[in-house]
């Protein structure tokens, strides 16, 4: 029940004339305010009101946010499924700590300094570190044989 009021409250609260009938409403009051002479009563009416709307609406807010982000969490995990070099290691890690995610994501710039060099940071899948690791150790044999060679040779 809960869940049906917040998001008919939330589709609601986010229509533009429901901010133009909270600004009709602000005008209003400032309108009255000569009529009751800026009274303090006057003033408590548009406090009292506004906190509590403003009180009350966090809890929406928060319980849609909620959702949405569970919703995104759950859409992102079913790609990194579905993605054949996706690395399925980033499944659930929204819920780690911040040092943890701060681990994570000091790899993968690492990683994405040594893909790209300088510039922005490019992410890359398990398979294309694989991919690289066995051609720099190829490399690094190669370049190994080629001096050997030529030591033997001089």
């Amino acid at each position: 029940m809960f869940l049906r009021f917040a998001n008919i409250t939330a589709r609601i609260a986010g229509r533009p004339w429901t901010f133009f009938l909270c600004v009709a409403v602000v005008l209003a009051w400032a309108v009255t305010g000569p009529l009751f002479g800026f009274s303090a009563t006057w003033q408590l009416i548009i406090n009292t009101g506004t906190t509590i709307v403003t009180f009350l609406m966090v809890f929406l807010i928060q319980n849609t946010q909620n959702r949405d982000g569970a919703a995104v969490q759950a859409k992102l995990d079913e790609l990194l499924h579905a993605v054949r070099n996706a690395d399925e290691r980033f499944i659930g890690i929204e819920r780690l700590s911040d040092k943890e995610l701060a681990v994570i994501l000091e790899k993968v710039e690492a990683r994405a300094i040594v893909i790209k060099g300088e510039g922005p940071p490019v992410v890359a899948t398990r398979a294309q570190d694989r991919k690289r690791s066995a051609a720099a150790k190829r490399s690094h044999r190669g370049a190994g044989a080629k001096n050997g060679r030529k030591a033997a040779g001089a």
